[in-house]
């Protein structure tokens, strides 16, 4: 069958295509083939940059212009000619270095230097680099702005519900009041200082040769530095060097970028439980879409889809991202090619990830809070303030104020006047008993609101 978006064998490349954005531009076939070709141009130009290598002169303005516009304008054709010249070499690195000296052929002053093209390179020298490429720009382009826009998206529900109360349930179980606005900035205080390790992970590469030694580097011409030429061809394409290395790099950042990325994924599992659970005891309801059918059967169903998506598309993302970074730390000896068919799933880990974030956005911006169901539950709970009146008990030196207030209230229902007559027989000072009677489950929120502000 012909690859269609109702034949693809997986989710991304068929039902959830579109949903995906731009990443496709930089983890696919396409995206691999592309960034092998920039490191194959960029090492050929550093070369031509370096003085002392005498055969080859540097570039012109024109050639050097013309070769960066190959790396720019990459198109689908080049990318269908190497794979054209992988049928014959059976080597995809190969196919790349075939494809671009065909490039520099046609240039009448580049011809006669086309054996500088891959010069010293192992595959892993290309492959690295490209993989690198691919994890920095799909980070800067496609996952950091949409984690940016869940958090501005966050922030702005944050401070706009910071002073509505909520009654707060640990254990599940009625609990001290809390404020909507503060519930979200808990969460966003945990992503973004997630975000900020995502941000902050070296995108490493390494460029020496087939044991990591630079041994053919220093044969061909022993006097140069090759540890500082290599390190700045990395440097010039914006990744870190890792100076020791066998013939591939260890992929430990890897393994630290996704571990960031799960943590990442871990909270937002967590967001979206919670904001499912809200929905279904009804602070929040969701703003119906014309046209769209929640149930099969219950016509009147509103269901909370996006949010139950985004959970399922994180667990994938976490799996997988667990089993890379647990995997491609591990080489035999100088190589093993058992990273290979691992690495070409970069995409996946990333794809599944922006899906769960993009279904979160959609779930977050059908939402509507209802002020009224929430304050039906805090008015049917004014034994929630049998906090309040323990702690002022203390504070003026009654004996067991718990365990009095314990016997009073636990596992039972109070209301407002309940709660009223239990303060008359307190032995407080009357000053306190005014001051716990002007209190109520709605403004017993402490500093929530001064903290969401304070903190986001």
């Amino acid at each position: 069958m012909d690859l269609d978006l109702l034949t693809a064998i997986t989710a991304l490349d068929g039902r959830y295509r579109s949903k995906l954005g731009s990443l496709d531009e930089f983890t696919s076939e396409f995206g691999l083939l592309k960034y092998r070709t920039i490191v194959e141009i960029r090492w050929f130009k550093h070369l031509s940059n370096t003085a002392q290598i005498t055969q080859l002169p540097k570039l012109s303005p024109e050639d050097s212009l013309a070769l960066d516009k190959h790396c720019e304008q990459f198109s689908l054709e080049d990318a269908r000619q190497i794979k054209k010249i992988e049928q014959v070499t059976n080597h995809d690195v190969k196919a790349v270095e075939y494809f671009v000296k065909d490039l520099l052929s046609e240039r009448p002053c580049l011809a006669p230097h086309l054996e500088f093209v891959h010069f010293a390179c192992t595959s892993e020298d290309i492959n690295n680099l490209a993989y690198a490429l691919m994890l920095n720009d799909s980070r800067a382009k496609v996952v950091l702005p949409i984690i940016e826009e869940l958090i501005a998206n966050l922030t702005e529900l944050a401070l706009r519900f910071k002073s509505i109360p909520m009654l707060a349930r640990t254990h599940g179980q009625t609990a001290s009041p809390t404020t909507v606005g503060k519930e979200l900035a808990n969460f966003l205080y945990r992503l973004k200082r997630q975000k900020s390790q995502v941000e902050q992970c070296s995108i490493m590469a390494k460029f020496n040769g087939a044991v990591g030694n630079f041994n053919a580097h220093t044969v061909a011409y022993p006097e140069l530095d090759w540890p500082s030429i290599s390190t700045g061809f990395i440097e010039s394409l914006g990744l870190d060097i890792n100076p020791m290395t066998t013939q591939i790099e260890p992929h430990d950042y890897i393994a630290e970028y996704f571990h960031s990325l799960i943590r990442f994924n871990q909270i937002m599992i967590d967001f979206n439980r919670d904001i499912w659970t809200y929905i279904s005891q009804g602070y929040f309801s969701q703003r119906k879409v014309e046209g769209e059918t929640g149930s099969s059967t219950m016509p009147h169903k509103v269901n909370p889809i996006d949010f139950e998506n985004s959970e399922g598309n994180l667990g994938i993302a976490n799996a997988l991202m667990s089993h890379m970074a647990d995997k491609l730390m591990i080489s035999r000896l100088q190589r093993d090619l058992s990273d290979s068919t691992v690495l070409r799933n970069l995409g996946s880990c990333l794809g599944h990830s922006i899906l769960a974030y993009n279904a979160t956005l959609k779930g977050l911006s059908k939402l509507e809070l209802d002020p009224e169901r929430l304050n039906d539950d805090l008015n049917l709970s004014w034994e929630v303030l049998s906090e309040a009146v323990q702690t002022v008990m203390r504070k003026h030196g009654i004996k067991e104020p718990y365990e009095k207030l314990k016997s009073i209230t636990r596992g039972k229902q109070l209301d407002k006047r309940l709660y009223l007559e239990i303060l008359q027989e307190l032995d407080l000072p009357a000053q306190a008993v005014t001051q716990l009677q002007q209190l109520s489950p709605a403004t017993y929120i402490g500093l929530a609101a001064k903290l969401t502000e304070q903190n986001l």
